[in-house]
């Protein structure tokens, strides 16, 4: 089966549903999940659907609760659930990390209860843009989101909060999943949330149609890396576990060997179908295919482009 149909059959119709507008959010099964908020440190919390899915991180203290990206539009009575289990103070804030839907997607409904989302500017951008693409199911468009889901304020290259009595630090990755992407840290809780630059269930998703790029990715790996201490908690955009610093430079270096086997393969003048056939991942896919929407025949072919790459799968 080739990859642009294996990425389609992943668009299920539950996440379809999820795209649209709330018209469809009470026939979505998205509506009827729990979302578990589990401890991370400091006054920092995770939400997640358990099984999968992006990761929420959530501030929680007097001055109210921050929260880093907002999932799906059905999701949001659930999200607002999790956050009632530890506090009953209203969310003020929502930051988000990029553009991609399960992350933006419950921005409008947010914004209805009053909260200030804010992010990068290119990710307002591109929402102003009306369409975005998935950077699975062949580059597809998106359906518009409302009006309301747009970020309200945006920054170039960092902005600071001062909230429930720490900073929170929100500044501008290099393009690596988009480009768009943030990072949030909590340097007083000493936890990072990365967005989806950073995943523990897949390759690294590299959005070529939102900016994404694979030199971008390692840059932001890099950066991510020298500001996390021994002790920093990581939140990855997807995956089940709170990660360390030490996840963050197994992530990278396996991008890493993958590129150098990749670049070895592209001076020897071969073929996408011949660095294919020599499985460049081989070393790394019992550990890094547990999403089948994203597998090597989707990473590969990227890593193989951006090196400079010639040559085409006749399927692709």
């Amino acid at each position: 089966m080739n990859a642009i149909r294996k990425n389609f059959m992943w668009l299920t119709a539950g996440v379809a549903a999820a795209l649209l507008p709330s018209a469809a959010t009470a026939q979505s099964p998205l509506a009827n999940v729990d979302l578990a908020i589990t401890h991370v440190a400091g006054n920092v919390y995770m939400i997640q659907r358990p099984g999968g899915g992006g990761n929420i991180g959530a501030q929680i203290g007097p001055d109210g609760v921050l929260l880093v990206d907002s999932l799906f539009d059905p999701m949001t009575d659930a999200l607002l659930a999790a956050v009632r289990e530890v506090t009953e103070e209203d969310i003020k804030y929502l930051i988000n990390t990029h553009i991609h839907i399960d992350h933006v997607g419950g921005n409008a409904n947010l914004a209805e209860r009053g909260v200030v989302i804010f992010s990068h500017k290119n990710t307002r951008q591109r929402l102003l843009e009306g369409r975005s693409r998935f950077p699975r199911a062949g580059g597809s468009w998106v359906p518009q989101q409302p009006e309301s889901a747009r970020p309200q304020i945006t920054f170039n290259d960092e902005m600071t909060f001062h909230f429930n009595g720490e900073e929170v630090l929100t500044f501008k990755a290099p393009p690596a999943h988009t480009d768009g992407d943030v990072f949030v840290y909590f340097p007083e809780s000493d936890v990072m949330h990365l967005g989806d630059v950073y995943r523990t269930t897949s390759y690294p998703i590299i959005d070529l149609y939102n900016g994404g790029t694979l030199r971008g990715t390692i840059a932001a790996l890099d950066q991510a890396i020298d500001m996390a201490g021994l002790n920093t908690k990581v939140i990855p955009g997807h995956g089940l576990k709170i990660m360390d610093r030490q996840g963050l430079i197994e992530f990278r270096d396996m991008i890493l060997d993958v590129q150098a086997e990749v670049l070895s393969l592209i001076r020897e003048d071969k073929k996408l179908e011949e660095v294919m056939a020599a499985n460049p991942t081989a070393a790394y896919d019992s550990e890094w295919t547990d999403d089948p929407g994203w597998q090597p025949e989707d990473f590969v072919p990227i890593v193989y482009y951006q090196l400079g790459g010639s040559g085409r799968l006749a399927d692709r």
